[in-house]
């Protein structure tokens, strides 16, 4: 097998992306811009007013005229529908609000995806699982999340498939990627707070299949172009728990080891709740696509910890935030494109 390709067909255009506030959103659309520029558009709420840039479009999805204004003056052929609220607490607190932002939202740009014959390829999460001792689910096992937000995204999918049958569905895990607002995505959130000199306390037992986002955008970029349907896992090959994630960040970033602190998800308490191994079995995409599409996070061996207390025992001499950078939030051996206003943070530009 060969790894799926960075540039192959190009997909139906104009292409719309939504839901920029989020790590695989916000990198996917300046992927896909940087290809086919003006040909590619994003929307974000009009909340969130500070991410902004060419072609990036305020648009209220809880009006349902709003998105059918954008619609009609683009005449979108492609959709890559991010939207989401991925706030656990939030949601469990606000039910109201989950539906609205999880299942309306995805309701409306599914029925216009539908009606307009448009290739709509839809994340959703491996939430929608409780997580059971060894992980490692297949797409025909039927979700049992414990969160408020993991059942509303089951509830996104089953709106993708009445609205649009021949849409593609992936099941993502933790995207590793940049986030626009610097604390958004699970690299960014951990590393601020070592950055701060504040603690950081993840799980032993939350276990995911993290995914370098760019991996993700080439997977969407084939996806666009091969006539695959359905419901297929996305994750990728490296299980790794939250607690390990985050020794990772703190080695490879030259952080405070004593600011990383650990514990199973039952000390966590009950709000809100946490799934636990909730690992993704990703071989019915491998296969259907007839390609390796990732490569695992982190790529290098030696940043992958060996015990709970690797991060208090190994130093890398280059550490800091330019080897995160090089080695967390890029594929080493992929290198992407990095969104252009984090350039300032990272130096700017595409890496290799």
């Amino acid at each position: 097998m060969t790894i799926v390709s960075e540039v192959g067909e190009q997909p139906a255009l104009p292409m719309l992306v939504t839901g920029l506030a989020g790590v695989p959103g916000y990198n996917a659309f300046h992927y896909f811009r940087s290809l086919y520029g003006d040909q590619v558009i994003g929307i974000r709420q009009p909340s969130m007013w500070p991410l902004k840039g060419d072609g990036i479009i305020a648009c209220d999805l809880d009006c349902e005229e709003s998105l059918k204004r954008v619609w009609d003056q683009y005449g979108f052929k492609s959709i890559l529908n991010t939207i989401g609220s991925c706030r656990l607490k939030s949601c469990e607190l606000d039910r109201t609000m989950a539906h609205r932002v999880n299942v309306l939202g995805t309701q409306r740009v599914a029925k216009l995806a539908g009606q307009n014959a448009c290739r709509l390829l839809h994340l959703s999460i491996d939430l929608v699982f409780a997580g059971r001792e060894d992980g490692d689910y297949h797409e025909d096992e039927t979700p049992d999340p414990v969160t408020v937000y993991g059942a509303m995204m089951v509830e996104a999918e089953r709106v993708v498939q009445e609205y649009v049958a021949n849409a593609c569905t992936l099941r993502i895990s933790l995207p590793m990627g940049i986030s626009f607002n610097g604390h958004a995505g699970a690299i960014d959130w951990i590393a601020s707070r070592f950055r701060q000199s504040k603690p950081a306390t993840l799980y032993f037992d939350e276990v995911r299949t993290p995914t370098y986002t760019d991996c993700m955008n080439r997977l969407f970029h084939r996806l666009f172009t091969a006539p695959i349907t359905g419901l297929y896992h996305a994750g990728g090959p490296r299980k790794l728990s939250l607690f390990e994630i985050a020794q990772i960040v703190n080695v490879v970033g030259g952080y405070d080891p004593k600011l990383l602190l650990g514990c199973p998800r039952i000390e966590a308490g009950p709000m809100p709740p946490r799934a636990g191994n909730v690992t993704l079995n990703s071989d019915k995409l491998r296969g259907a696509l007839g390609e390796v599409w990732e490569d695992p996070w982190p790529f290098h061996e030696s940043a992958v910890p060996t015990t709970r207390d690797w991060h208090l025992q190994v130093r890398f001499d280059e550490a800091g935030e330019e080897l995160v950078h090089q080695w967390l939030y890029c594929n080493p051996n992929q290198p992407g494109f990095v969104p252009p206003n984090r350039n300032t943070l990272w130096g700017g530009g595409r890496f290799s």
